[in-house]
């Protein structure tokens, strides 16, 4: 974890948290996510002109991601229709970290020391705590539909990191590979809302397409900067780090949405910080 590779992933964590708040700020979330797919789609397409096609070793990855990717989306819209974004986010990436250090163990066999893996675990706690004491500090009942939506998202994410982890050193070319999988994802959706909305989908994208198309070219930086992390850094840390987009989500929940931080959210955040303090000494 270089210095370059650390503020590649910060960079990458502010960008994933913005453009997340303009597709949950889209009410119809189909529509937000037909028009981050589908600008992603368009960005990956460019690319795509410009960069070699990965290696063939890298496009059963390609492949798998994509489907994951399609997954996560779904499962991601879902729990922005049931609940803040405040807290659906958190939970979400913060579940995220702790998976892929497991996985990154059993599949890359990138097997953390003491350090690292204390620092994971704060920061994963750190991130959850952020939701749990959220809805704690709101005098809200936990929405149970909701949480079980974002825990899955975050299941789905851990899956994805760690087959792009994979796909993205086998693809001999980052950009090749962010090309291709922004283009194989990008257009499901897009696809579905169009057999779904038929006749109406024009007209209901127009008043927010500015925001969507922006979401997806956001979408594609963030992950971009991830994906070329992972070729000069271990699974498990990147993953961990690029989670610290739960403080820049929490902020704009607070700040945009109207959602309450608190004090308790505030000491999730310290705690997050002393993981990621001890995952870069390991």
């Amino acid at each position: 974890m270089t210095p370059l590779v650390v503020a590649a992933v910060l960079l990458a964590a502010v960008t994933h948290a913005s453009w997340n708040a303009l597709a949950h700020g889209i009410r119809d979330q189909l529509l937000a996510f037909t028009l981050v797919g589908g600008g992603g789609a368009v960005c990956g397409a460019v690319l795509a002109c410009f960069t070699p096609l990965p290696a063939a070793g890298a496009w059963p990855y390609l492949l798998a991601s994509s489907v994951l990717h399609i997954v996560y989306q779904g499962l991601l819209m879902q729990s922005f229709r049931l609940g803040d974004f405040g807290q659906m986010y958190p939970i979400a990436r913060g579940t995220a970290p702790l998976v892929v250090t497991v996985l990154a163990a059993v599949f890359v066999h990138e097997v953390p020391d003491g350090w690292a893996l204390a620092g994971v675990a704060l920061a994963s706690a750190g991130l959850v705590g952020l939701a749990v004491w959220g809805i704690r500090g709101s005098g809200l009942r936990p929405h149970w539909p909701a949480i079980a939506a974002a825990l899955a998202t975050g299941l789905s994410i851990a899956a994805y990191t760690t087959v792009d982890g994979l796909g993205v050193r086998a693809s001999e070319t980052p950009l090749g590979y962010i090309a291709w999988l922004m283009i194989l994802e990008g257009l499901v959706i897009p696809a579905y809302a169009l057999a779904t909305r038929r006749g109406r989908l024009a007209a209901e994208l127009r008043p927010v397409a500015l925001r969507g198309l922006a979401g997806g070219l956001l979408s594609v930086f963030a992950y971009g900067l991830v994906l070329w992390a992972q070729t000069r850094a271990p699974l498990a840390p990147v993953a961990a780090l690029r989670e610290s987009s739960i403080i820049v989500g929490a902020a704009i929940g607070t700040l945009f949405f109207k959602e309450r931080f608190g004090l308790p959210r505030l000491a999730a955040a310290g705690v997050m910080v002393v993981g990621i303090g001890l995952m870069m000494a390991g």
